[in-house]
């Protein structure tokens, strides 16, 4: 028991260094995809009608869900958890046809036996995120949907909040809502705004006299629409990459959590048995001496 405590313990520490690293990354990767949805929305106001194939709309009759998992055990119920939310998306949804991109060995393994095929699967992400993997990802997702075989992208994954807390999210990746690329400051005419733009507005807004500011247009060397089509699959790539990030920071934190409860219940069973092994012992020393006292007594006599 001592050396599944040591093991435990171990474990937990590796997990927690790893964890350090996973949310460096996701607290990294939060800001870009502010950032890159700040400068699509900015060019999606300077056109009439954006339009690029990731944002065309159709009937949700065909559904491409990616479920993001872990590789390996050990982590709670943070498997357990993801596959039943992707379960019950999946009933919810059984009027349609679905197709499934895995991400983890867990969860493959699991949607396997009971029956789904997958038009893609990605193992040992987790493990180390890298950006060319989601690149890899997003582009397969961006080839299914731009051919018309999926209408709608779907991420069913855990999303890290804090160490104690990860939340399951079923996150719509395509088509990208129209609100999305909206201005912040909603309902404004495109040339104007009324008072500031204020913190975390999309579009840079130029201050002017009566309270009024000017929205600053850019001179691009290429036409707004090549600018803009160029933006939305890397606004697909930053979110595939910020997912990954996230369900790989929750997995971390899920098994340090559960190696910390492992351990402190091996130590709590070690003192049970210890207690246990002493009664016994201070049992057995107990009965030599009245054993030793008795003979004693009967030779005296």
């Amino acid at each position: 028991m001592k050396s599944t405590q040591q093991i435990t313990r171990a474990m937990k520490f590796v997990a927690a260094a790893k964890l350090r690293r996973a949310q460096e990354g996701v607290f990294s990767a939060r800001p870009y995809a502010r950032e890159i949805l700040r400068v699509l929305r900015s060019a999606a106001a300077r056109m009439e009608t954006p339009a690029h194939p990731l944002l065309e709309r159709r009937p949700e009759e065909r559904l491409l869900v990616m479920v993001l998992t872990g590789d390996r055990s050990l982590c709670g119920a943070f498997n357990s958890n993801v596959i039943r939310h992707a379960a019950e998306f999946l009933r919810a949804h059984s009027q349609v046809k679905i197709e499934l991109i895995v991400v983890g060995r867990k969860g493959r393994d699991t949607l396997r036996r009971r029956g789904f095929q997958f038009a893609g699967e990605y193992l040992n992400v987790s493990a180390s995120v890298d950006f060319g993997k989601a690149k890899e990802i997003s582009a397969r997702i961006a080839e299914l949907y731009s051919s018309g075989e999926v209408d709608a992208v779907y991420a069913v994954y855990n999303e890290f909040k804090n160490v104690m807390v990860q939340k399951l999210q079923a996150q719509k990746l395509l088509p990208i809502d129209p609100a999305v690329l909206a201005s912040e400051a909603g309902g404004v005419d495109e040339r104007s705004v009324e008072g500031h733009a204020g913190p975390g507005s999309s579009l840079p807004v130029q201050p002017a006299a009566a309270g009024t500011g000017l929205l600053v247009d850019y001179i691009y060397e290429q036409p707004v629409a090549e600018i803009f089509g160029g933006l939305v699959p890397r606004y697909l790539d930053a979110e595939v990459y910020r997912i990954l990030l996230e369900s790989a920071a929750a997995e971390h934190a899920a098994r340090m959590t559960a190696m910390d409860s492992a351990t402190r219940n091996a130590r709590e069973l070690i003192d049970k048995l210890t207690l246990q092994m002493n009664k016994i012992r201070q049992a057995a020393i107990t009965k030599e001496l009245i054993e030793i006292v008795s003979g004693a007594g009967s030779a005296t006599s």
